[in-house]
């Protein structure tokens, strides 16, 4: 028994990485009969893009579907795992394994989108608070810039210091959440390579500016 206990965080870990592989960019758009968001705009996999097909209905339920299989797994530990010796760090390794199922889904071919819907769900499910410090970090930089690109990466570089300043006022510092935090920003930034290019470049599309 003790045997089989042993292996539920990696069944959790496995999971939840099989949950983030769901790209709903592209189910979306299929059963929506809209163009595969791989063939067109930026070509990535995510709610940005799908916008780019004109279907503002499409990118909302893409966005929420998104942040939403990242928030599961890590509430599912949350609400059932301390039976099944799920504590703090598989709730922080699930949620870095949703992450990384977005941005390499085994379903398609390990190609996926930049995660940044899914590293918000995650965070708010690991503390909400922290979740929507981080949006409202976004919000703010999108709404004076006009970047999401540069309000993406700003947000990702926040996120783990928000967790790191909140230590003994608002959470218990844990170090695996710290780490999948971590991974996640650099994660992120690496996936914003290109935006952060034509960002010094004074070339990237703003919000509500449609990429030819």
């Amino acid at each position: 028994m003790d045997s089989i206990v042993a292996f539920y965080p990696l069944l959790a870990i496995v999971a939840a990485y099989l949950v983030g592989s769901l790209s709903f960019a592209v189910i979306v758009s299929r059963a929506m009969g809209l163009n595969d968001p791989r063939t067109f705009g930026s070509k990535n996999p995510g709610a940005t893009n799908v916008l780019r097909s004109g279907s503002k209905a499409a990118a909302i339920i893409t966005l929420l579907l998104d942040a939403f299989k990242g928030w599961l797994p890590v509430m599912l530990v949350k609400w059932f795992g301390q039976p099944y010796g799920l504590g703090d760090g598989t709730m922080a390794m699930v949620g870095l394994a949703a992450f990384l199922g977005h941005l390499f889904p085994v379903f398609f071919h390990f190609v996926g989108g930049k995660g940044v819907a899914t590293a918000l769900g995650v965070l708010l499910a690991i503390n909400w608070i922290l979740g929507v410090a981080t949006l409202v970090t976004w919000v703010l930089i999108a709404a004076f810039f006009r970047y999401s690109s540069l309000a993406s990466l700003l947000a990702a570089l926040f996120a783990p210091l928000y967790y790191i300043l909140g230590d003994g006022v608002v959470w218990a510092m844990d170090k695996s959440v710290v780490l999948t935090t971590a991974v996640m920003s650099l994660f992120l930034i690496w996936r914003h390579a290109e935006n952060i290019g034509r960002l010094v470049k004074g070339n990237e599309s703003k919000l509500g500016k449609k990429k030819a």
